[in-house]
């Protein structure tokens, strides 16, 4: 009976135990789903004439929408907006700053998204975890709109880390395509132009310039004249095949040399949070696709920043500038917002 007992109370407290573990990494974490649509570009009619009879072509684009799915815990910076729910449309500038305030945060987002008739997928998830001496954060980034993947992973040792200005110095390493591989380049003929026609036989098309007829690698008859051949077919070529040979590559690893700083100051009346990262060195293991092949050998600049500016003058007068910037590989992307509010009593 006794055994029993202790059996019963073991599974009790052990039960109770895991159960509060679990509970403590979702403490305060939010999750959310979300939908938004609206009207895209208004249809455009195409004219074209032919033997003096009018033609109109009308040229459709679907509706504009996103599908949101994510789970969080990021504590707000005191210049967030703390509204009720998340729709999946806000901008939070801060979730990319280096430091947060919270020792563990985490992010996990997929944002499906259809725009003037281009589906694209991006993704945001990271986890960091922070204290004053040492930082330690990983992320994979997907932008399917600025056409940039890879995942990152850094640890860094901080100075003044107590303070509202702190800076930061560490390792980071990536792993992401061979940004600077360009396929097309072997077919490139010394005067700079493109083989397109060469290149369309040997992934299987077939041209007959006497007959008119241009077929596809399934003996699809795809145009019948050169100008449908070179301004739709070839791009369409030229887009599949530099994508086949991009995704026969492994992926490559970056090690690099990271520093940084982060600032955060808030006041109800004025609020200035910056962050910037750069990585000056990196590590050439000699490999056939590594980007300094691409870029003759030397090293390069990579780097990424942020800055989030409010400052109400008075109780009428107010402005705000947001924004984040991002170079990596000699890719950019970035988003920004900026303004003047005035409020009428």
């Amino acid at each position: 009976m006794k055994l029993r007992i202790f059996i019963f109370l073991f599974l009790a407290f052990f039960a109770n135990t895991v159960d509060a573990q679990l509970k403590k990494p979702f403490k305060f974490s939010t999750f959310y789903i979300a939908a938004n649509g609206g009207t895209s570009l208004a249809d455009e009619n195409i004219y074209s004439v032919n033997n003096s009879y009018l033609g109109v072509d009308t040229v459709l684009t679907p509706f504009d929408y996103s599908l949101t799915l994510g789970i969080r815990k990021i504590k707000r910076f005191g210049y967030e907006d703390r509204r009720t729910f998340k729709d999946g449309t806000e901008a939070a500038y801060g979730d990319a700053a280096t430091i947060g305030l919270s020792p563990f945060e985490y992010l996990f987002e997929v944002d499906y998204r259809r725009q003037e008739g281009i589906e694209y997928l991006d993704q945001q998830h990271f986890m960091r975890y922070v204290k004053p001496v040492w930082m330690a954060k990983i992320a994979y980034i997907k932008e399917g709109f600025a056409d940039i993947e890879y995942f990152e992973s850094t640890q860094r040792l901080r100075l003044n880390g107590k303070k509202k200005l702190s800076f930061n110095i560490g390792a980071a390493q990536r792993l992401a395509e061979p940004y600077g591989f360009d396929p097309l380049e072997e077919w490139l003929i010394a005067s700079g132009q493109l083989h397109y026609t060469c290149l369309a036989i040997e992934e299987g098309y077939s041209v007959d310039v006497y007959e008119s007829e241009y077929r596809d690698p399934s003996g699809n008859l795809v145009a019948e004249n050169a100008t449908v051949w070179n301004q739709v077919v070839i791009p369409e070529m030229l887009n599949d095949y530099v994508e086949k040979k991009k995704n026969e590559l492994d992926n490559q690893w970056q090690y690099s040399l990271v520093v940084g700083f982060d600032f955060y100051h808030y006041k109800k009346n004025f609020w200035l949070h910056s962050w910037g990262n750069l990585m000056p060195y990196h590590y050439d293991g000699g490999g056939e696709y590594s980007y300094h092949n691409f870029n003759d050998g030397e090293q390069w600049y990579d780097y990424s920043g942020g800055l989030i500016f409010g400052y109400n003058l008075n109780r009428n007068v107010g402005c705000f500038i947001e924004g984040k910037y991002n170079k990596y590989w000699n890719r950019e992307w970035y988003d920004f917002k900026f303004g003047i509010n005035y409020r009428i009593f």
